[in-house]
């Protein structure tokens, strides 16, 4: 089960970036929605390598509890926004018109 979450995650990863729009010049800085899911993606790739250095041997069990309880943390969040929209979305179809 973690390999297929984690080869589901290399297969986003890998696609993110075609699927990613180009920036314009006239475009300033990211927006911040844009800055919060590219520090979730790094977050979920930093901690991905964490776990398969801990599989092949190369970091010890601390570092790969700290990295599975900040993908939870980082996952956890990205789940409790994705309701809020969802509830907003519902209250705003609920309206009369």
């Amino acid at each position: 089960m973690i390999n297929a979450s984690f080869s589901a995650l290399r297969a986003y990863t890998a696609s993110k970036t075609a699927t990613q729009p180009a920036a314009s010049a006239a475009e300033g800085s990211p927006s911040p929605m844009a800055r919060a899911l590219g520090s979730f993606a790094d977050t979920l790739a930093a901690q991905e390598a964490t776990a398969m250095q801990a599989m092949t041997g190369g970091a010890d069990p601390h570092a790969l509890v700290e990295a599975l309880a900040q993908t939870e943390l980082a996952v956890e969040t990205a789940v409790t926004l994705r309701n809020k929209v969802v509830e907003a979305y519902q209250e705003i179809l609920r309206m009369p018109v």
